[in-house]
Order: C-alpha cells, then sequence, then structure tokens
C-alpha cells in the first residue's frame, strides 16, 4: 500500500471516529437516559403496588398508577404519546389529552371515566410490578423523553 493511500485511510478513520464521538449517544446504539431538559413532560410518582390485597378488582388496578407531569409553563397535546412497562410490554396510548403547563394526570390500570386530571387503561390485569419494573415514556415520534425505574435492580 503506497503511503499516500495509508495516510489517506488514517485520516478517513479520524474523521469517522471523530463524527462518531460527535453524535449522542443513542445514535451510536449506547442506552442513555433522556435529557430532560428537551422535554417538558415526565413521569412523576408512581404507585405500582395498590394498597391492600391484589385482589384484581377495579378498584384495586385503579389504585395502582403512574403520574405524567408538564413541567413547564407552555401546554403541551400528549396525542400519541405512549407509557409502557418494561416488565410487563403493556403500553397505554394517549389521545385527546393536552396537559396544561404545570399540570399533572394519573395514569390509572382499571375502568373509570377519563377526566383532565385521570386517565384509564380499561385494563382487566395489573400493568406495573410492584418489585421491580421500568415506566417508559415515549412522545408521538417514538422518542424516548423520560425513564422511571424502582424496585432491586
Amino acid at each position: 500500500m503506497s503511503r499516500s493511500v495509508r495516510l489517506a485511510a488514517v485520516a478517513l478513520g479520524s474523521a469517522a471516529l471523530s463524527t462518531a464521538a460527535a453524535l449522542p449517544a443513542a445514535a451510536t446504539g449506547a442506552h442513555t437516559l433522556p435529557d430532560h431538559h428537551r422535554s417538558p413532560i415526565v413521569i412523576g410518582a408512581v404507585q405500582a403496588d395498590s394498597p391492600g390485597r391484589d385482589d384484581g378488582s377495579n378498584r384495586s388496578l385503579n389504585a395502582e398508577w403512574v403520574t405524567v407531569k408538564n413541567v413547564s409553563h407552555r401546554p403541551v397535546n400528549l396525542n400519541g404519546w405512549t407509557l409502557t412497562s418494561r416488565s410487563t410490554h403493556k403500553t397505554y396510548r394517549f389521545s385527546n389529552l393536552r396537559l396544561n403547563g404545570r399540570q399533572e394526570v394519573r395514569v390509572h390500570t382499571g375502568h373509570g371515566r377519563d377526566t383532565w386530571r385521570d386517565v384509564y387503561q380499561d385494563r382487566r390485569t395489573y400493568v406495573w410490578d410492584n418489585r421491580r419494573d421500568t415506566a417508559i415514556l415515549r412522545n408521538g415520534h417514538h422518542r424516548i423523553v423520560d425513564i422511571k425505574r424502582w424496585g432491586r435492580p
């Protein structure tokens, strides 16, 4: 291989490495937690273990919930956003919901009538593993905007 070809190969390799280093971690395949400054919508409190016996009643199912909140002053439309349990792979898709500034909504597991403060997944089984789980919030473009873990690693 000639010296000029080797120099060109080294230069291309260096450029590729510097370009890969400049890319966000998600683009290089590494998993990182999302930057909360990019999205004003975050996962708040989680009640993964409904109080009392887990008897599967609608009351018990609705005592299991996750709060999604808008930490900005501007309204955000959540249509098409999703909230997923990593352990059960169950996903709730938001529709017809707009969170005003500093507003939050509780996403309950069971059946109920959706309001601006509470929405219901209309499920007959529990979604969240109360010992260990991860809630993943994605925007309408399927990008992860927040992750919340609980339990032992």
